[in-house]
């Protein structure tokens, strides 16, 4: 395209990161991903798609500065769930760091819907400590603030139940929650670095879809051709697992997100936001197959 970005992507290899890396890729935009293993399957994968590699560390300013040389746009996430929120806030302050000693032109940072509002999740809080440092940094930036995946359908922990006809989750059955799809998320992030100076400064919560566990069940059930049906989880059973996951599914019944997703397809629509009925219907379901296997 006649305005294309040069940009650097963290969490390449990963499933956010990734579509992002996609969605910049399919606009014309030069992709470079940072990767602590740029020999692995994952780098070789996105290598033998067209992405530049380059070895780096977000633990590592130094290296971070290094593998933004030549690139107008950085995407920054962290992974709670892999690195700790701790590590993930130390991550994301410090490759904040390295992107502004290399003089980045527009920072694009990837927290989760409502971090700003003191929500008491300790997920949520590590991104929005991020968000600060970011915002005092003096540098252009937006924060993309995805809400629940679509995808977490069929994560690892939920592929059994569903197998099983059952889709499991720590909410009452006519909870709404708003969930969004990976596509949407790179679709996002690459209007984001395309509208540039128009976006900077800007927090958005971003979400395609509310609907309850009822609903999903249905949708599910269509399209599987089989009845899968809905199971609340107490949270005593969640707390068990992790006491993050509990404190966020509580907020979930209690607040629960609040993204204007009516605004977001008026002043977006290049993203082609998905309802959960477009996800689950374009979605490879033979992963329910394969886990027999």
């Amino acid at each position: 395209m006649s305005n294309g970005r040069s940009v650097l992507v963290a969490g390449a290899t990963g499933q956010q990161g990734g579509a992002v890396a996609r969605a910049l890729m399919a606009r014309g935009h030069r992709v470079k991903a940072i990767s602590r293993r740029p020999d692995s399957d994952a780098a070789n994968r996105l290598a033998a798609a067209g992405v530049e590699i380059v070895g780096g560390d977000l633990d590592d300013a130094a290296s971070v500065t290094k593998a933004a040389s030549g690139v107008d746009t950085m995407f920054l996430m962290g992974n709670s769930y892999e690195a700790g929120t701790e590590a993930e806030t130390r991550q994301g302050i410090t490759a904040a760091n390295g992107a502004k000693a290399a003089g980045i032109g527009h920072l694009i940072y990837s927290s989760v819907g409502d971090a700003d509002k003191k929500t008491g999740i300790p997920h949520f809080d590590s991104k929005y400590l991020v968000e600060q440092h970011i915002a005092g940094l003096g540098i252009p930036y937006t924060v993309s603030a995805p809400v629940a995946f679509m995808e977490n359908t069929a994560a690892p922990w939920a592929i059994d139940g569903l197998r099983q006809g059952v889709y499991a989750a720590a909410l009452p059955p006519a909870r709404v929650l708003q969930q969004i799809c990976l596509a949407d998320i790179g679709a996002f992030v690459a209007a984001l670095a395309e509208r540039r100076e128009k976006v900077f400064g800007q927090r958005f919560d971003i979400a395609g879809d509310e609907l309850s566990g009822e609903e999903q069940v249905r949708i599910l059930s269509e399209t599987l051709g089989r009845p899968i049906a809905y199971q609340e989880l107490p949270i005593a059973a969640m707390r068990q697992q992790s006491e993050d996951a509990a404190l966020m599914f509580g907020w979930f019944d209690r607040t629960g997100y609040d993204a204007d997703i009516a605004a977001l397809r008026r002043d977006f629509p290049e993203v082609g936001w998905h309802r959960y009925r477009d996800w689950a219907r374009a979605f490879d379901w033979s992963v329910l197959d394969r886990a027999t296997g």
